[in-house]
């Protein structure tokens, strides 16, 4: 069986984790399937990769024409496939049409959902409107829909009710917990201005809405005056919400020490070292489909704080791997907390539980670590993935 996985993000270009998602989905794949990545961006060197630049024709044009260009080249080298794969709107059209060009099923994974991003015509402008509409046109027509958690299973059903709930799988993210393991490097940890001796919290993630920067930034202000700060934080969406979040931060750290930007990307084991000397990681997302991150710092032993929404319950087990932060959320698809000084006072809460506690801490921590190995593991993520494939062209 040939399958041609389809995809913005892919390595070395990776930001975010669905890029993350499709490289590891790829790897294992690759054992029992002849996978063939068509990837935007630079030419790469890896076998059965092809990468696709955008047409020099729409170079100034809006970033959704673009993609939609660059779907355009890839469509034609999908002839000969048994099946097509998406992964994000900004390769659904290309599956879309490769499917009904070449007459196989079309496989999409959800790993967001363009009506809960709201926030995106910040960025897109009226380009949000052009990946809307693509999503549902690909969404409405796929033959079937990997959903990354149950809980984006609901939110897909609900953005697009003309969607048949039978072709809405649930196959979870994974972790390859032999790459992410706990890294003991204090020396590294105290070069990047961290005190391993001292508790600390660490949030990794881009700067967009939905990852909650600014909410956590004001609840970092209730922490105990021992408690680090660490931000591995960058990419920011808009020039607007990095100004905001520079804010914040100036203003933590003219009232407290410990506070810590990095905002360049960390290799897999930087990260890790800084993982592994964390009392806590914490994910206060307001929209988070699944959160590979936290399966990454579960997998170097953090205990892990995150909010109560999207899959992150469905990773984190509340009292056994960390804690949830309660939050009731405006239904208006961005996800804002209906109470947002509660939501930042319960988040200040909970995080000041987790590392007064040290020892708890620990023990969050490796259970964290044996969860992910044992319920999130790559390997039985592409068996499942192969049967749906098996099952759509039998």
């Amino acid at each position: 069986m040939r399958v041609d996985i389809i995809t913005k993000e892919y390595p070395p270009e990776i930001y975010g984790g669905a890029g993350v998602h499709v490289a590891e989905l790829v790897k294992a794949l690759r054992s029992g399937v002849d996978v063939r990545v068509r990837a935007f961006g630079a030419d790469r060197d890896e076998q059965g990769t092809t990468a696709y630049r955008t047409p020099g024709e729409l170079a100034s044009a809006n970033a959704a024409l673009q993609t939609l260009g660059t779907d355009l080249l890839i469509v034609p080298d999908v002839a000969g496939a048994d099946v097509v794969h998406s992964h994000t709107w900004y390769a659904n059209f290309a599956g879309h049409l490769a499917s009904q060009l070449h007459g196989i099923p079309h496989v999409l994974t959800a790993h967001s959902l363009e009506p809960l991003r709201p926030w995106k015509a910040e960025q897109l402008g009226g380009g949000y409107a052009v990946s809307g509409g693509i999503e549902r046109l690909a969404y409405e027509n796929a033959a079937a829909i990997i959903a990354v958690s149950a809980g984006m299973r609901a939110d897909i059903l609900r953005s697009y009710p003309q969607v048949d709930p039978a072709r809405v799988r649930v196959i979870h993210n994974g972790i390859d917990v032999e790459a992410w393991h706990p890294v003991h490097d204090p020396d590294f940890v105290r070069a990047q201005g961290i005190d391993p001796d001292r508790p600390s919290v660490v949030f990794v993630g881009r700067i967009t809405r939905q990852k909650g920067l600014p909410y956590l930034l004001r609840a970092a202000a209730q922490l105990p005056p021992e408690v680090q700060l660490v931000l591995c934080a960058g990419a920011p969406d808009t020039p607007e919400i990095m100004a905001e979040v520079q804010e914040l931060v100036r203003g933590l750290q003219s009232t407290r020490d410990g506070v810590v930007w990095i905002e360049r990307m960390l290799p897999r084991n930087e990260l890790s070292a800084i993982l592994t000397a964390a009392t806590s990681f914490v994910c206060p997302s307001v929209y988070e489909p699944l959160g590979i991150v936290n399966l990454e710092a579960m997998a170097c032993g953090a205990a892990v704080v995150g909010t109560a929404t999207g899959g992150i319950p469905e990773v984190v087990a509340d009292g056994v791997t960390g804690r949830l932060v309660p939050i009731e959320q405006v239904q208006d698809g961005t996800g804002t907390p209906v109470d947002p000084d509660r939501y930042v006072a319960d988040l200040a809460a909970v995080l000041t539980e987790v590392v007064a506690d040290p020892d708890r801490a620990r023990a969050y921590g490796e259970a964290g670590r044996a969860r992910a190995a044992e319920e999130f593991s790559w390997a039985s993520i592409a068996d499942t993935t192969r049967a749906l494939y098996a099952e759509l062209t039998a």
